[in-house]
């Protein structure tokens, strides 16, 4: 299968997703179920990640910002950083390699074991059972993921500023707050969203025409994982230079 082809099903499966989106039935229940699997399950990673960025960034910058006595910014920075990047990328990045590939694995073995064939002999839409909870889950899951992100990576900078470099608390958080502005939080959710929404294409993608038995699955997977990551970083830097 060629390139081409392949976008080519990308945007067929997506576009039929859009519109068995607002058509009834409604699978909520599956909807909810996907949403957990996308967001709840991924957090403790993902605030753990955060943290630590958080806390790294705010050491790097120190050491920087020393050379020109400008050590009050490393809250500003440390907060700019995590809203506009870090938060929706590395969240997204995350969620990729732990959901996307949980989505791949999952699809793929429905399509090998012929389940997926055997939702069209109950007249069951595939796509809409299938595919639409898991668009749903990455689209709306994923900026709620990246605000808990943003939070735990500036108090992370925070603890690190405090406890370790010795800065003051207040002035770090008025530097926080005084520069950050609402832009700047609403164009990082913006890119989470879209990162969800292509976590979810890809990885549905990928199950939904994974062929070739047990080895289909495992490259499926793997697939979804690079695919979704390189798109990532690709969309991310577009965005950017859009957005700011």
């Amino acid at each position: 299968m060629n390139g081409i082809e392949e976008i080519g099903k990308v945007i067929m499966l997506f576009f039929n997703a859009l519109v068995w989106t607002f058509q009834p039935p409604f699978f909520f229940k599956n909807t909810i179920k996907q949403m957990l699997e996308v967001g709840v399950h991924s957090i403790p990673v993902v605030l753990i990640t955060a943290t630590f960025t958080g806390m790294v960034l705010a050491l790097q910058t120190h050491t920087g910002f020393q050379r020109f006595n400008a050590e009050s910014l490393v809250g500003t920075v440390v907060a700019l950083s995590m809203t506009r990047e870090l938060g929706p990328v590395l969240t997204g990045l995350i969620v990729a390699g732990r959901a996307g590939s949980a989505m791949a694995a999952e699809l793929g073995t429905m399509r090998v074991t012929e389940q997926i064939d055997a939702l069209y002999t109950l007249a069951t839409n595939p796509i809409k059972y299938l595919v639409v909870p898991r668009l749903i889950a990455g689209l709306v899951m994923l900026p709620i993921m990246t605000v808990l992100s943003d939070i735990v990576g500036i108090y992370g900078g925070l603890f690190v500023s405090v406890t370790i470099l010795d800065a003051n608390q207040t002035v770090y958080l008025r530097r926080t707050w005084d520069y950050l502005e609402y832009n700047d939080i609403y164009s990082g959710l913006l890119k989470a969203a879209v990162f969800g929404l292509i976590i979810s294409l890809i990885g549905c993608y990928k199950g939904f025409y994974t062929q070739g038995g047990a080895e289909g699955v495992g490259k499926a997977t793997t697939g979804s994982v690079v695919i979704s990551s390189m798109l990532i970083l690709i969309s991310d830097y577009f965005m950017t230079a859009i957005l700011f």
